[in-house]
């Protein structure tokens, strides 16, 4: 098997994100086992699962399908967090999670509102849950569990307010 970048990143933490980047991988090594891409996942499940987690927060969840390999997959979920608007929501709330099956990384990206609240061993956790369900080959019950414990966390730091608006689109996204 090929070598497996995990990684949990904070995007206003450039620091953090390459110690945890480099944890993960002591962590899990080959653990996760790609299959070729186009990466299987169910984007109804998927819609649906965002929107049920953002019924309870303010926060904002993502998922984007690279169609290119991303060797840093920290550095590509960053710039593509950006790009997303990501870094705009009211209470700095959203969390990315980004998968680039071409090269057998992912990363989850929360904003700096999220990491003030979880702290590293949050983003361990659930990249390690979620590489478990990827090394099976179940893409869509490992981004399920992703946006599940993501959208537990927001809401009980984030909780819903009668007046917040869904500020980010929950399909799932596919870079060009």
């Amino acid at each position: 098997m090929a070598a497996v970048s995990l990684a949990a990143a904070v995007v206003v933490f450039p620091a953090a994100v390459a110690v945890l980047a480099e944890v993960a991988r002591e962590e899990n090594g080959d653990l996760m086992k790609f299959i070729s891409h186009p990466l299987n996942i169910d984007h109804a499940r998927i819609v649906a699962a965002i929107a049920a987690a953002e019924l309870h927060t303010s926060g904002e969840i993502r998922v984007l399908v690279a169609r290119h390999g991303a060797n840093d997959p920290v550095a590509a979920a960053q710039k593509h967090f950006e790009r997303l608007g990501m870094t705009r929501t009211r209470h700095r709330n959203g969390v990315l999670i980004f998968l680039a099956p071409s090269s057998r990384t992912f990363a989850i990206v929360g904003d700096v509102g999220v990491h003030e609240k979880c702290g590293d061993e949050f983003w361990r956790e659930v990249s390690g849950t979620m590489a478990g369900h990827f090394q099976r080959g179940d893409f869509t019950g490992g981004t399920l569990h992703g946006i599940e414990r993501a959208g537990k966390l927001l809401s009980l730091h984030f909780p819903r307010v009668a007046d917040d608006p869904d500020e980010l689109s929950n399909h799932v996204e596919e870079d060009e």
